[in-house]
């Protein structure tokens, strides 16, 4: 008890008296599910106690990320099918998880590209650059509704903001400045 002290701590449900118990994991799992920033899948049958969890963590509105297998695993149908249900991402290399959570770690930084200094921008490619230059980083959906275009325009209009060298896509439909 004294490490747990020294070093950090638990959170649980359960007294460390009480017995272990198999049923306890899905509450355990809820607690996990609701700490954690993302749930990983490794493997799951079609059905199974960690598809359960991934859909406490769908619940919760965190982000679930599943492992794909054979077609013909029976120990991959669980991740397979939360991919082909859009209730996790794909999950094929570790660089996924910091990528799709937008962390930005040092290793992945790119060195600082330089800025065009003459670049012709339209009359909405001006009013959405203004916006992005107040509001950092901002997702499309939100853009395209405070500079009142719509969003499948704002998508356009990103995508040859992007060409030009002006904007850059992140993660989760973000966009900023370069």
């Amino acid at each position: 008890m004294a490490e747990v002290e020294n070093n950090g701590g638990f959170y649980t449900d359960f007294w460390s008296s009480d017995t272990f118990d198999r049923n306890n994991f899905l509450k355990r799992n809820r607690v996990i599910a609701g700490l954690s920033q993302a749930t990983i899948v490794i493997e799951s049958a079609e059905k199974g106690g960690s598809l359960v969890t991934a859909d406490i963590a769908n619940s919760y509105n965190r982000d679930v990320f599943a492992v794909p297998g054979r077609i013909t695993d029976s120990q991959s149908v669980g991740c397979n099918n939360l991919i082909k249900q859009q209730k996790a991402h794909l999950l094929s290399t570790p660089y996924d998880i910091p990528y799709m959570l937008n962390w930005e770690l040092e290793a992945l930084k790119k060195p600082p590209i330089q800025k065009q200094l003459f670049v012709e921008l339209d009359a909405d490619e001006k009013i959405v650059y203004n916006y992005l230059k107040d509001n950092d980083k901002e997702l499309l959906d939100v853009i395209a509704i405070n500079c009142k275009l719509p969003t499948y325009k704002m998508a356009s209009i990103l995508l040859n903001m992007e060409l030009k060298g002006v904007v850059r896509p992140l993660p989760g439909k973000l966009f900023e400045l370069i």
